[in-house]
């Protein structure tokens, strides 16, 4: 074929379309000129009391030096695309973003890459004593009740945000369930619930180890990133192992080992493998033992969960501490 010919077919051809790229500038972009149609002081009420979000900078969001664009940059400093994108869902259903809004069209691009379909309905975690019980006090609306063993385990009763559960959102909740004033700072606030769910961990260095490596990097960048959330609830199973027999095997994980929500549908599971996943009471092999907790792994990543495991042998390493900070660094990266 002709050079001329050939020009005239690919003519003939529909170009592909061009995917729209979600990145955190273009997002942000988009946020913004959402946001842009409000008066300065309609913004600083909209972002504090309607979006909720935290300010953490030093000096005060009502300080004139502020333009617009400034004050939405200094809400969401260093925030990651998940949250970003939380933000981006809560600005489209909650404020008059303007019709020609890119918002949309970039939240669903982004929803194509994956994550958990819903956002969270219900956070247990951090029992310090026996499992707790729990009853459907309304299924229609998946309302859970703790009928027995409440005292020994947290709720997280506030709605999870969609732009992510940060450590900060968590020091808010901790303030008011254990009704401590506002002359405490957050630090001390911080270090209370700190220690109520290190508490959660009994006896288990390994775990201790990777909860402590984790919560260094709130001095380093602050409460404003994801909580690393110890021993959450993921199934319920009211009956024991003898209750179900051999052949009824109880739901493999009821508990996991830690979560971070970096947004409503992103979530980081964090699993410590110990002989006890992989072995019986008497140390031997148990190939069902394993094949029930990779079966788990599949359903919890179809799902839209992203999972990561530690061999307990990597954390008795020398290096062990250098590994977890890195590998902490390098999920930052890889979700934002």
């Amino acid at each position: 074929m002709t050079d001329w010919l050939s020009s005239f077919v690919d003519s003939l051809e529909p170009a592909a379309p061009q995917r729209t790229v979600v990145s955190v500038r273009t997002i942000r972009a988009a946020i913004e000129a959402a946001l842009m149609s409000y008066t300065r002081i309609d913004l600083e009420v909209v972002l504090a009391d309607e979006l909720k979000m935290p300010w953490t900078q030093d000096d005060s969001p009502s300080d004139p030096r502020y333009t617009k664009r400034d004050l939405i940059s200094a809400y969401t400093e260093d925030w990651t695309l998940p949250q970003l994108i939380g933000l981006a869902r809560r600005v489209v259903a909650e404020c008059d973003a303007p019709a020609t809004s890119e918002l949309p069209q970039l939240i669903a691009e982004f929803d194509k890459r994956g994550g958990v379909a819903a956002a969270p309905k219900n956070l247990i975690f951090a029992a310090n004593g026996p499992k707790p019980e729990l009853v459907l006090r309304d299924a229609v609306n998946n309302d859970i009740e703790i009928t027995k063993n409440a005292e020994f385990c947290l709720v997280f009763d506030d709605p999870v945000p969609a732009d992510g559960l940060t450590f900060a959102h968590m020091v808010d909740w901790w303030r008011r369930r254990e009704r401590m004033g506002d002359d405490l700072d957050d630090r001390t606030v911080g270090l209370g619930l700190h220690q109520r769910l290190v508490e959660s961990l009994g006896d288990n260095d390994a775990e201790k180890l990777i909860f402590d490596v984790y919560c260094r990097r709130y001095r380093a960048h602050g409460f404003g990133i994801p909580a690393l959330i110890p021993q959450v609830y993921l199934h319920y199973d009211p009956y024991t192992s003898r209750h179900r027999g051999d052949k009824n095997k109880p739901l493999a994980r009821q508990r996991m080992d830690f979560l971070l929500l970096f947004s409503d549908r992103q979530r980081v599971v964090i699993e410590l493998d110990g002989k006890q996943h992989y072995s019986d009471g008497n140390g031997r092999a148990d190939p069902a033992l394993y094949a029930r907790m990779v079966a788990e792994d599949r359903r919890l990543r179809l799902d839209g969960y992203e999972v990561y495991r530690f061999g307990g042998a990597e954390l008795t390493a020398p290096d062990a501490q250098d590994m977890l900070t890195k590998f902490f660094d390098d999920l930052h990266r890889r979700m934002t």
